[in-house]
This record gives C-alpha cells, structure tokens and sequence, in this order.
C-alpha cells in the first residue's frame, strides 16, 4: 500500500480493516467546521474592539459563513457523489484552512467577512462529504453506530468551540481563532489521503446542475432573509430575499419532479420517515443553538465568566451528548427510532423549560443540570435521525444524503438564532426600558434617553454604559463633594445600572426559554406523529435496501 490509500471499499474482500481510524479522521473534519461557529462567539468582542466592528459588521462576520455553507451544500453532495468524496473533503479542508490563514491577516470587516464566506465555500465541501465516506466506508449494520459517534462529535465541537477560542484568547488575539484551523485541516487531509478509502457513485452520467443551481438561490435566500429581516429589520432587502427564496424554491420543486435524474428526488419527503426525521433535526437545532446563543451571552456577560471558563463550564454538555449516543444505541433496537426521538426531543424540551426559572441571582449550578439534560437530548435524537436520512438515499447518492441532513441542521440553527434571538433581544430592550423608568419615578437618577437606546442594544452596549454612565456621574460631582466621594456616588451610579441591566437580560433569558420550550414542545408532537411506528419504519440496512431498490425501479 502506498502513501495514499487507493483501494474502494467495495474491491476490499471484506469490511475494511482500518475503518475506525478513517472514522477518526472524518470526526476531526467534522469538528473544526463546527467549531469555526461556536468559537467566533467567544471571539466577538476582542474583533469588535480591534477592527471597529459594528453591530451590522458583526453580524455578517458570524452568518457570512452560514450562507454559503447551507447554500452550496446539496450541490456540492451531487459533485462529490459524481466524482470523488474523498476528493471534496480534501479540497474543502484546503479551502477552509487557505481561508483561515487569510482570516487572521486581514484587517477589515470586509476582509473577515470575505474570509469567512470562503470558509464557508469549505465547509459546503466537508461536511456532506464526511457522512456520504462514513456510510460508504462502513457496512450497513455498523453505520448507525458510527453515526452516533458522528453525532456526538458535532455535540462535542458546539461546546468544545468556546473552551479552545478562550484558551486562545488568554494569551493571543482573535487571529489564532482562525490560525487553530490550519494545523488540524493539515491532519485531516493527511489522513484522508492515508486511511480514508477513495469513494464515488457508480452509473451517473450528469448531475442536475439547473436543479442545484435553483437549490443554491432558494437555500440561499432564505438563510439571508432569515439573518437579515430578524436583525436588521423587514426593509427591501429581507423582503426581496422573502420572495427569491419562495419563487426558487416552488421552481425547484417543480425542476425536481420532472427531471429525470434529480439533484433531490423531493417525492422523498412524501416518506414519513424522511420527512419526521428531517423535520426533527430542524426544530430540534433550531432550540439547541437558539438557547447556546444566549446561554452562552449569560455566563460571560451576566455571571462574569472569562472566555475560557466559560468554554469550560458548557463541558457538561459535550460529555453528556456522548452518553446521550450511548443510549440511542441500546434504545433504538429496542423501541424504535420514533420513540427514541420523541424520547430525545421531549428531554430537549425539559431542558430548554428549565431554564425559564433563570433570574437575575441565578449562579452557574442553576445551567448544569440543563446542560447535561440538553446534551442527553442531542445525543438521543440526532444519532437515529441522521441514520434515518442517510437511509434513505442508494449509495450512488450519500453525499446529497449528507447534505440534506446537514442543510437541515444549519437551516433550523439559523433559524433558532434569528427567532429566539430577537425574542431575547426584544425582551431585554423592553425590560430595560420599564426599568430605566422605574427608577427615574421612584426619585432615582435618570438615565439620559441616548445612553439608555445605546445600552438596549446588547447586553455587552449595556455594561458599557453603565461603566460610562459611573464615570460621567463621578466627573460632575467631583467640583462639589470632592474626588473620593464622587468615585463612590460614580461607582453607586454604575452599579445600579448594571444590576438592571443584569436583570433584564436574566429575565430576557426566562421569557425567550419558555418561546424555545413551546416551540419544541409542538415541533416534538409534530414529529411523533409524522414518523412511523416501529413495525413501518425502515431504517440503516433495511432502509438502504429499499431506496436501492427505489432506484432500479425507477431505472427500469
């Protein structure tokens, strides 16, 4: 055997000894594509204050990565299906690690914004790319427990992300946020070429490129309509990219079923087991990254948790997703994968209540037990709902199997970002409105009316008027009382307005997990409705037997 691993899977005689090692090395790729998300968060402030970022600035540095990553996604599963997986999880870590490297040189939105995009571009090549090789490479009565490992990696990384960004960040800049990639896309790609087998279709003359063109405007649009109208208001351009989306969307669907070789059969969601097990990852990402999006804000902003610790104290998470895994292998043969989501989507539910009793004098004790509730319910549901999806698909199509299960992940996160995002953030601005003037009737000092719309912005806008608002009040009281005491009225001053702020957000953080909680809780009993019962569900080999089977039909 030479430097490259050169030989398929399927003119091994038998399953392919070093299987588990290429796990290992498509875990690794997996890890830092997630991680490039959850880490920017941690990374936010240090770029606000060196690049001068502003609040739309940063915005787009963090989703100019998602557009192109859930956009270029089902496409680029087609490609890689047709000419080589192994060759799109190479030249996407290329992409992601190049892009990385530009990432920590720039130094302008612009640049980052570019850079990100770019790593994006990467990212749309990696992940379907690590499923669509992890089902090629693995018998079918093994997928589902390499999947589950899969699954727990992609748990791992989302808490994972912020405790390496903080370690960083203690002694270096944002840059080595983006530079941490570049050594392990150097080891992923290493060892793809070493230990993962080469893989592509069989019997695809052409791919659907008028199909994945359409996919890419309508997945497109309406991952930017989703960050741009929550954030940024429902002006011409959300509305216009409202419209793109809806318009791309039905010409696809429309393209698809007439076409005889679809880049997406979409009579596939007409299976209830598809269409439940896609619809579970949605809503089910749309409440995990909606609630780690503010759990994440409180433990630095309101608790006053480092970078670091921070990334430290969402380790309860990552550990339980992996026991959550566990599980789901012993349960799911037991009692079914409908029971098993339902199962994981109803503890997921739980967690996210939980957090409703969150106030302002909540300590970290009062996060572990909803962390390692939430980590349990990722563990649980999404392990069967992506063996269900990939499932589904013959083998000539895993990388758009991929795709579609990992579209569905990035479309319901950024939904759950925009939605309970702006429910936080309308919560708290209120909040802090009702009690700037509470305290001005109760004959307490009032707080300019420029400085408290500054401070409803953000929580972060909110702890830094507060420090100025304690300077300010310290300098006109200086003349009067003198240096020593007008730093105590100053310090008074900047302590009550961070207390509001701290109880605003808090309540925020209440009101917005019961929004999570409700809106799982439907999508939970949706979704058990939708998927069939364990005597009609057909999942792994089964599954794979008959999509296999699907498509000689449909040859024939």
């Amino acid at each position: 055997m030479g430097l490259a691993m050169s030989t398929p899977v399927d003119e091994m005689d038998g399953p392919y000894k070093r299987r588990w090692a290429a796990l290992g090395v498509l875990c690794i790729s997996l890890l830092i594509i997630v991680m490039a998300n959850t880490s920017l968060t941690v990374a936010a402030p240090d770029m606000v204050k060196d690049l001068g970022l502003g609040s739309s600035d940063l915005q787009w540095v963090i989703d100019g990565y998602t557009v192109p990553y859930a956009a270029l996604m089902l496409i680029l599963g087609a490609v890689g299906d047709k000419y080589s997986r192994r060759g799109a999880l190479v030249l996407g870590l290329f992409v992601f690690g190049a892009a990385s490297v530009a990432g920590s040189l720039v130094d302008s939105s612009a640049g980052v914004i570019a850079a990100r995009a770019v790593m994006g571009v990467g990212a749309a090549m990696i992940m379907p790319a690590t499923l669509s090789l992890l089902a090629a490479t693995f018998p079918r009565e093994e997928r589902a427990k390499a999947i589950t490992i899969w699954t727990a990696t992609a748990g791992l990384a989302i808490a994972v992300g912020p405790l390496v960004a903080g370690a960083l960040l203690e002694d270096h800049g944002w840059a080595s946020t983006f530079l941490i990639n570049v050594p392990i896309a150097a080891l992923g790609i290493i060892g793809a070429l070493a230990l993962v087998p080469p893989s592509k279709a069989t019997g695809v003359d052409k791919i659907d490129y008028v199909g994945g063109l359409l996919s890419v405007i309508w997945v497109g649009s309406l991952i930017y309509m989703i960050i741009e109208g929550p954030h940024f208001g429902w002006g011409a351009k959300a509305i216009a990219a409202a419209v793109i989306a809806g318009v791309g969307l039905v010409l696809f669907v429309l393209w698809e079923l007439r076409h005889p070789r679809p880049v997406l059969d979409v009579r596939r969601f007409t299976q209830r087991a598809f269409a439940g097990s896609t619809m579970a990852v949605a809503l089910f990402f749309l409440a995990v990254f909606g609630a780690f999006y503010y759990l994440t804000q409180h433990l630095q902003f309101v608790l006053g948790y480092s970078p670091l610790d921070t990334g430290v104290r969402m380790l309860p998470l990552a550990g339980a997703v992996f026991v959550g895994g566990a599980l789901t292998a012993i349960l799911t043969p037991k009692v079914g994968m409908k029971v098993t989501v339902a199962c994981g989507m109803t503890v997921g539910t739980v967690a996210i209540a939980l957090l409703a009793r969150v106030d302002e004098s909540s300590t970290y004790d009062d996060f572990v037990l909803p962390l390692i509730i939430l980590g349990l319910a990722i563990g649980l549901s999404l392990s069967p709902c992506t063996n269900a999806i990939m499932g589904s698909f013959p083998e000539d199509q895993l990388g758009v199997g991929g795709a579609v299960n990992s579209t569905s992940i990035e479309m319901g996160g950024s939904l759950g970002i925009a939605v309970l995002g702006t429910v936080l953030a309308k919560t708290y601005s209120s909040n802090l409105g009702d009690a700037a003037a509470e305290a001005a009737a109760a004959g307490g000092p009032k707080l300019p009316e420029k400085a408290l719309a500054v401070a409803q912005d953000s929580v972060g806008a909110g702890l830094a008027v507060a420090k100025e608002v304690g300077k300010q009040v310290a300098a006109g009281a200086a003349p009067k009382v003198g240096p020593e005491k007008a730093a105590v009225l100053g310090a008074q001053q900047a302590q009550s307005v961070v207390e509001a702020v701290h109880k605003s957000f808090a309540d925020a953080v209440a009101h917005t997990s019961v929004v999570g909680a409700v809106v799982l809780g439907v999508g939970t009993v949706l979704v058990a409705l939708l998927l069939p019962g364990r005597g009609r569900e057909k999942t792994g080999p089964e599954a794979g037997a008959a999509a296999e089977a699907e498509k000689e039909t449909a040859a024939a």
